[in-house]
């Protein structure tokens, strides 16, 4: 009997260990635990979150107006990586409320979302409009919980042309952008579809179509207010504010963030490296799919 006692103890010290182990990896998710696939940052205001696979933590911002389900493709939980997706409110599965659509919104919905998860030593990832709202996140809400910042594409500092920056579109070109959000935002979606890629073959039809379906699910209020986010915002005095390792990985084709843009961030964060994306336009994360992914690992495992 004492045998069998002292058997069962050190059976579940074992398991005891074993379980602490995970969760340490893990940063308190047991691996068979069941994750919230909605946080909720506000009141009244849900995000939709893909929480998946286990290891050290990417966390991943969508671009406009796509949701998290844009990174299908990144193959990196198969790698050992936790991946947190987070689509912005107004977007994809998230509450889409009327209300204020803007970079300091969207930033401190991720501060709420890396907070109510605890998440640290995390690698943030953001693609064109999510990653100029990273970029703001890093510089403004980012208390030591993202220790790397990668960039995919990027509309900073600024999408727009200011005074001092001739980079970007004019404040006329989004205008007549955001008037034809409310007036035809199927067509607004299908010219932007058009310059999407490398040239207008380099996606194929299959994966077009699955991103157009993604970009109709956004609110049509949210679509229009970000386009005047991404006119107004300039982000100059934050890239100044950014001293954790960033990797700015750019489309050298890109004709909706253009690669000056890429130089720009470039010049103004201290700590960070360009690669180049020589045949991508704005889709590098489904045109040149393996390097994107290749260089993301290679990048978070520093």
């Amino acid at each position: 009997m004492k045998a069998f006692v002292k058997s069962a103890m050190l059976t579940g010290l074992m398991l005891f260990v074993s379980l602490s182990v995970i969760y340490a990896q893990n940063k308190g998710v047991l691996q068979n635990e069941a994750r919230s696939e909605y946080i909720e940052v506000a009141k009244n205001v849900k995000l939709h979150i893909t929480d998946q696979g286990s290891g050290k933590t990417i966390v991943l911002i969508h671009g406009w107006p796509l949701s998290d389900a844009m990174y299908e493709y990144q193959e990196l939980i198969q790698k050992g990586f936790r991946v947190i997706g987070i689509s912005l409110r107004g977007f994809g599965k998230s509450d889409k409320p009327y209300g204020d659509y803007n970079y300091d919104v969207y930033a401190k919905d991720i501060d709420a979302v890396l907070n109510k998860l605890d998440l640290h030593h995390v690698t943030l990832g953001g693609y064109s409009m999510g990653g100029a709202i990273s970029i703001h996140y890093t510089a403004v809400y980012n208390k030591g919980r993202v220790t790397k910042l990668a960039l995919f594409g990027a509309a900073g500092p600024s999408w727009t042309q200011k005074p001092g920056y001739p980079y970007g579109f004019s404040n006329e070109e989004v205008n007549d952008l955001i008037q034809l959000s409310r007036t035809d935002r199927p067509k607004l979606l299908q010219n932007f579809g058009k310059i999407f890629g490398a040239t207008e073959t380099s996606i194929n039809p299959g994966l077009g179509n699955w991103l157009g379906g993604i970009n109709l699910e956004a609110s049509p209020y949210a679509t229009t207010q970000s386009l005047i986010a991404l006119r107004d915002a300039d982000l100059r005095p934050d890239l100044a504010k950014i001293n954790i390792p960033t990797a700015i990985f750019h489309g050298v084709q890109d004709k909706i963030c253009s690669f000056s843009l890429a130089e720009q961030m470039h010049l103004g964060i201290k700590n960070s490296y360009i690669v180049r994306f020589e045949q991508s336009g704005h889709g590098l994360f489904v045109e040149e799919r393996e390097k994107f992914n290749q260089e993301l690992i290679t990048f978070a495992n520093k």
